[in-house]
């Protein structure tokens, strides 16, 4: 791909368009996609053009500019996500209808907790989780089992960095998260109280695929007041049914 003037290729801007896009603003006209991704007006007119004919973004009756049918299309096809989830479909309902709260299933990306799916409760508590949406390893549930079964290449570097305060109890030593951890592997669980929401307590336990490795976690988000040790029980029993799931399916 040839590179603009400031030495970005065609790719780069592509991605810069496409990331202004989140679950929160998923309407924007072309003008707030360049201020946004920092690129210059002729730039961006042309390449939202390139992409609303190609699918992969569409215009409104207003002309403003969403994400295109064609792109989640193109996503889905071969994808190990959307296999992960086929396979975890059945017994997150089985937790969700036993548990009666939030039950959502997590992958690593980035040095994120990326959320793949999330199944609720008329009932359920608080809860800031989306799917497609991205938490803090250090500070999600869901994040802290893929940190502790993560490379540790990851966990170093994610120790090194600023852990970032997401409510009052996040873990925000570097010491304190490294216990923590270690925890998360002996356990096979961990129970994070406050970690994201005052009011909530995440619990999570790693999902293994069929050669054994960790490839996601699954949790729940509890009210406060609920006792954890059902939730525990009944992830641990999901994540191996995932498992057999996943082995059967290869």
């Amino acid at each position: 791909m040839a590179n603009s003037p400031s030495g970005d290729s065609a790719t780069d801007r592509i991605v810069r368009i496409l990331e202004t896009f989140t679950s929160d603003r998923t309407v924007q006209t072309v003008a707030q996609i360049g201020r946004r991704a920092a690129l210059p007006s002729s730039t961006v007119y042309r390449q939202v053009d390139a992409l609303v004919a190609a699918g992969l973004l569409e215009r409104d009756d207003e002309q403003r500019v969403r994400l295109g049918m064609r792109l989640w299309e193109l996503a889905l096809r071969g994808s190990d996500a959307l296999r992960l989830r086929q396979a975890a479909l059945p017994s997150m309902e089985r937790v969700q209808a036993e548990i009666r709260q939030h039950t959502q299933l997590a992958v690593l990306e980035h040095d994120e907790a990326l959320f793949l799916e999330r199944l609720s409760h008329p009932a359920a508590g608080a809860n800031i989780t989306r799917v497609a949406g991205r938490l803090p390893v250090h500070a999600s549930s869901s994040g802290l089992v893929l940190l502790a079964y993560g490379p540790p290449e990851l966990q170093e570097r994610v120790l090194a960095a600023p852990l970032a305060r997401v409510a009052p109890e996040t873990i925000t030593d570097a010491a304190a998260l490294r216990r923590t951890l270690a925890e998360v592997r002996t356990r096979g669980y961990v129970v994070a109280p406050g970690s994201i929401e005052a009011v909530s307590t995440g619990v999570a336990v790693p999902v293994r695929g069929a050669a054994g490795d960790v490839i996601a976690a699954l949790s729940v988000v509890l009210p406060r007041t609920v006792p954890t040790d059902a939730a525990i029980a009944a992830l641990l029993r999901a994540a191996a049914e995932i498992r057999t799931r996943l082995a059967h399916a290869r």
